[in-house]
């Protein structure tokens, strides 16, 4: 059974205990395992007193659970989703930090940002494909359009909204799918990460990020999305960042057009593969996004944003070769 070893680690992560001790450093792991993955969100449930409500949306195909950890009860609602690409992971430490920073505590900006905003994150949307370090779920009888036979799905290509979660062959698409409905969020933020590139002027790209490209997204939601796009360029190129346009393709099946065709803000935003050394830069630059939007939602800024900027934000360009 799927769920018999999300059992079995539930178990294991009541008994660990779940409160770090006090005056212990914090650092950021850029790849929790699977197990340190779960103490944390039940940690995070625990010392925000229920403030971080954490449950699983289901199971991978190993039986791994695929985690939804909810902040906030106000009406505007986000999606946050990180690693849907297994050997992506720094946008899942970011979100945990997230999680950390608007959960626990109870200060008047945090009790007032609650109240404005509901922010789901689907953390480690593949965890199969984090323990394999590749790029797919785990499916060995997968023979896929987007995959690798023996391998896997490309989860990042299974959401097409034509497509019911009950039929899609993909796995923790599907689950994605079936919580997004469920959820019904106006805001959705896909995190991956890609190579290293650079930009017209000479120097590095550290992330890029789009909008929907797809046919038939309406304009409302692409205007949302671009503004979504403006707030987070800002924040990131704010902390040292050199964002780019991503240059994405129109498929449907991908999540970025895929949650734009259903009515939602849906953004892409990719993190450079920089090196050990960048890590922490670029984990703190995810952060920094999820706060700007957060915020700029909750206070109603982002409405005030020029969707036309996010045409501004300049090409990736070619890729890093020395």
């Amino acid at each position: 059974m799927r769920f018999a070893l999300f059992s079995v680690l539930v178990a294991v992560v009541t008994a660990l205990g779940l409160v770090a001790p006090a005056g212990a450093a914090r650092e950021i792991d850029p790849r929790p395992s699977t197990e340190e993955l779960a103490r944390r969100l039940f940690d995070l449930q625990l010392r925000s007193g229920g403030e971080v409500r954490v449950a699983p949306i289901g199971a991978s195909n190993q039986g791994r659970p695929v985690w939804s950890a909810r902040v906030g009860h106000g009406p505007q609602r986000l999606l946050f989703v990180t690693q849907q690409h297994g050997d992506e992971p720094l946008g899942t430490p970011a979100a945990v930090e997230f999680l950390r920073e608007v959960g626990v505590g109870n200060d008047p900006h945090q009790r007032w940002w609650r109240d404005q905003v509901t922010v789901d994150v689907v953390v480690r949307a593949n965890p199969d494909g984090h323990e394999h370090d590749w790029r797919y779920n785990y499916d060995p009888d997968a023979d896929p359009e987007f995959g690798e036979a023996g391998k896997g799905y490309d989860i990042n290509r299974y959401h097409d909204p034509a497509v019911a979660p009950q039929d899609n062959p993909a796995t923790e698409a599907g689950l994605i799918q079936r919580h997004y409905a469920e959820f019904r969020p106006h805001i959705a933020v896909d995190y991956h990460m890609q190579g290293r590139y650079v930009g017209g002027d000479g120097r590095e790209i550290t992330a890029s990020l789009m909008w929907p490209t797809t046919p038939g997204v309406a304009a409302e939601p692409l205007n949302l999305a671009k503004q979504v796009s403006v707030v987070a360029r800002t924040a990131m190129d704010a902390g040292g960042a050199n964002v780019s346009q991503y240059p994405g393709g129109d498929y449907q099946g991908i999540a970025r057009n895929a949650y734009g065709l259903l009515g939602s803000g849906s953004v892409l935003i990719e993190l450079s593969d920089m090196g050990p050394d960048h890590e922490q830069f670029q984990i703190a630059s995810a952060l920094a996004s999820m706060h700007a939007i957060s915020n700029a939602t909750a206070d109603g800024s982002l409405r005030n944003t020029d969707p036309a900027e996010a045409d501004t934000i300049p090409p990736r360009g070619e890729p890093l070769t020395s």
